[in-house]
């Protein structure tokens, strides 16, 4: 089983942000269309794809290629209205290196990034970038 990476789903499920941000990323998710919707989630898969490609070759997390893909992880995320630092200048830390460890604490999210050693990475390239930038 995946988990759901559209926000409306991610709002239900994440208490980051509280009933606020859930009614912002509501919003935004049914005010978009059918076009914007789908542009988006190829965005998402696309990313997610990179991460698979990038794990599998084995790359350092905190190498040039790996804090690209962070960075626009980072961005995937700043996009979404209710997101904790989302309308600031930058994510809140604590939102995304909790992300990077609960990829890895719930084993759902290792289908979205290729298993195990995938989500594995994604986290250990996130905790880098987040120590370096935000």
């Amino acid at each position: 089983m995946t988990v759901s990476t559209t926000p409306r789903i991610a709002r239900r499920s994440s208490n980051a942000g509280g009933a606020d941000a859930y009614r912002q990323g509501d919003h935004w998710w049914g005010s978009t269309s059918t076009a914007e919707k789908a542009a988006w989630k190829l965005s998402q898969q696309s990313l997610g794809a990179d991460w698979q490609a990038a794990a599998v070759r084995g790359i350092d997390p905190g190498g040039d290629e790996a804090q690209d893909l962070a960075q626009r992880q980072f961005e995937w995320l700043r996009a979404i209205p209710g997101t904790p630092g989302g309308e600031g200048p930058g994510l809140a830390r604590e939102y995304f290196v909790g992300l990077a460890e609960m990829y890895v604490a719930d084993e759902r999210f290792a289908a979205n990034y290729g298993g195990q050693v995938g989500t594995e990475f994604v986290r250990d390239a996130m905790l880098r970038f987040a120590e370096r930038n935000l």
